[in-house]
């Protein structure tokens, strides 16, 4: 028997809705705003047929490049073969929602903001770098009161 390879083949799970997220999408899809330059997931939603990413696309983070009444243009990376290629996809906003992937950084720029001016006011040098998690400090195992054990492998029987 020949195998289909259509336009939505192997999008079984991928396309469908997830538990308990069926029916009507919520309003606040459409009542998001999507500006040129924002981060977006490209996300199909298999409730709407009309303007849905190739699944190619499916979970890919892109940057919105043009928006449009009721879609937005995003440019991907897709890989083909050893390179990147841009790739420029229309897609409707009920497949698109916000990354979350710069929030860590943003909440820190906040963050480091509001050290700065507090170091400034108080006349500190800050030093806002990251810095990579440092070695553990030094202990010490005590034998006394416990003894170490050898701990040998139990030998294989076959018992037949």
């Amino acid at each position: 028997m020949g195998h289909s390879a259509g336009l939505r083949a192997g999008t079984r799970y991928s396309f469908s809705r997830g538990f308990k997220n069926h029916g009507m999408i919520k309003l606040s899809t459409y009542m998001r705003v999507y500006k040129v330059g924002d981060i977006v997931d490209v996300v199909a939603n298999g409730a709407v047929q009309k303007g849905m990413p190739y699944k190619v696309y499916h979970g890919k983070t892109g940057v919105v490049y043009n928006v449009t009444k009721s879609a937005v243009g995003v440019i991907l990376y897709k890989r083909v073969g050893n390179r990147y290629i841009e790739k420029r996809v229309n897609v409707r906003i009920e497949h698109v929602k916000h990354s979350r992937s710069r929030d860590e950084f943003i909440a820190r720029v906040k963050e480091n903001a509001e050290k700065k001016k507090k170091a400034k006011a108080e006349g500190v040098h800050m030093h806002l770098k990251r810095q990579p998690a440092m070695p553990r400090g030094p202990r010490t195992v005590s034998t006394k009161d416990n003894m170490p054990e050898t701990i040998t492998p139990v030998p294989y029987e076959t018992t037949i």
